[in-house]
């Protein structure tokens, strides 16, 4: 669990409540479903229309990594690599092929089922550094959904206050409910506003940062994957990741 995205996300939202309650408004007044409909749906929507399904559903999945990102550990990489690179100087690189299902990352899958094949290094490279890339670029088409919805909320936020407003005009006979009318109309922009900078902007660049993360990660995968593939020395390999990470 990321606490510190749970604890911006009621830090953030907190202070705006306690800022409502500071100035004597109720918090029942910023409480509408009606506004929340307009904003959510319609930001929604503009998403959906946007982007493909896949990259739309994609985004879906993602959003969980946010409060519970996916484990990236460099170390644990290396310690991997190392182990299979001694397995296979030791005892071939068949050896390995009890690995290949044990593996959860689809790339390591990938990778240790061409070592086994015997692929050649600079194919090797090749072919898993397309996939890594591929890879990063759906997830970062993913996060950009979000930070599409970013960019729609505070106009569709605007859409629902003019729709208040109209509902509004259309009661001036009574000037009682003329005050509340205004004030529920505007809401509307609040949740534009405030979800546009608070959740879909915000998850949007966090989302982008693990995407970021995950790649480099795989890249030393990669990296590791090659040098067993040459034929390196153990300990060559870990100077050689070592400095990759440097190097990211």
């Amino acid at each position: 669990m990321d606490l510190l995205s749970v604890l911006g996300l009621v830090v953030a939202v907190g202070s705006i409540v306690a800022g409502q309650v500071l100035e004597g408004g109720r918090v029942a007044s910023i409480v509408q479903p009606t506004a929340l409909l307009i904003v959510i749906g319609g930001t929604t929507g503009a998403v959906m229309l946007q982007y493909p399904m896949a990259t739309f559903l994609r985004s879906v999945r993602m959003l969980p990594w946010v409060l519970q990102p996916p484990a990236i550990d460099p170390e644990a990489v290396i310690g991997q690599v190392l182990r299979w690179s001694t397995t296979a100087r030791h005892s071939g690189l068949l050896a390995l092929e009890d690995q290949i299902e044990e593996q959860n990352d689809p790339l390591l899958r990938r990778g240790l089922q061409l070592l086994v094949d015997g692929t050649e290094p600079a194919k090797l490279r090749l072919t898993l550094e397309r996939e890594v890339a591929a890879t990063e670029h759906r997830d970062l088409q993913a996060a950009r959904v979000l930070e599409s919805a970013g960019g729609y909320a505070p106009t569709i936020g605007i859409l629902g206050a003019v729709l208040g407003l109209i509902h509004v005009m259309e009661n001036l006979a009574d000037p009682s409910k003329l005050g509340s009318g205004i004030a529920v109309a505007f809401v509307a922009t609040i949740y534009g506003v405030g979800s546009a900078n608070l959740f879909f902007l915000p998850v949007a660049n966090k989302m982008k940062a693990i995407v970021r993360e995950r790649a480099a990660l795989q890249d030393l995968m990669v990296e590791g994957l090659v040098a067993i593939a040459e034929g390196e020395n153990p300990r060559l390999i870990e100077d050689r990741l070592r400095s990759a990470i440097v190097a990211s």
